[in-house]
């Protein structure tokens, strides 16, 4: 009820302004003139709170530029200029440019959709995954750690398989048949070790 009480004094408030407004005496408003009565170089609390904070202060600097009705005279002979040119040119001419102008910039939106079109799609190639998680993983752990190396050696070596631990013939049991090639130019005397297991060369070539 405080509602529709509101909105009928509301309502009844702005129908006696447009029939006062609307009144034959009642002058124009575009007619009249603002004239300011006040200026003053001091911080005004009430303009800055009409004005939501964008004029701290209603001076003789500022008045000019809030009161004008006309715009600039540098703009006002180059808006006269162009209405001048816009004048000497028939509507054929016009039309012909206008249509040559919406072609340009139609062309251009094209372009410009297209580079979005393939900069996603770029991006998208981009963001795509080019590898295998879990065969980087059963690389890494097969070079850092020997799990997955078979144990066979190739015929006629000579070499034995040492376990530093006891958990290494377990690493070396899940082998998957891997070929080992001998390398020339390796020391003999090199024994490299593999998460605990040695392996013996003995005067064989560096696996």
């Amino acid at each position: 009820p405080s509602v529709l009480d509101s909105f009928a004094l509301l309502s009844g408030q702005l129908n006696t302004l447009n029939k006062v407004l609307k009144h034959e005496k009642t002058p124009l408003l575009r007619n009249q003139v603002i004239i300011p009565l006040v200026l003053s170089p001091d911080r005004d609390e009430e303009i800055m709170r009409q004005t939501e904070g964008r004029v701290p202060v209603f001076s003789h600097e500022v008045v000019p530029d809030h009161l004008r009705t006309k715009p600039d005279p540098e703009v006002e002979e180059q808006e006269k200029q162009l209405i001048t040119d816009a004048a000497r040119i028939s509507p054929d001419v016009a039309q012909k440019q206008i249509q040559s102008l919406n072609k340009m910039c139609s062309n251009l939106l094209e372009k410009i959709s297209k580079e979005e079109r393939e900069s996603e799609s770029g991006g998208l190639r981009q963001n795509k995954q080019t590898f295998n998680p879990a065969d980087t993983n059963a690389l890494v752990a097969a070079v850092a750690f020997g799990k997955g190396l078979s144990n066979r050696r190739p015929p006629g070596s000579g070499g034995s398989v040492q376990s530093g631990q006891p958990g290494a013939s377990a690493i070396i049991a899940g082998a998957s048949g891997m070929q080992q090639v001998p390398m020339a130019g390796a020391p003999a005397q090199q024994q490299p070790m593999l998460a605990g297991v040695q392996m013996a060369q003995a005067g064989q070539p560096g696996k």
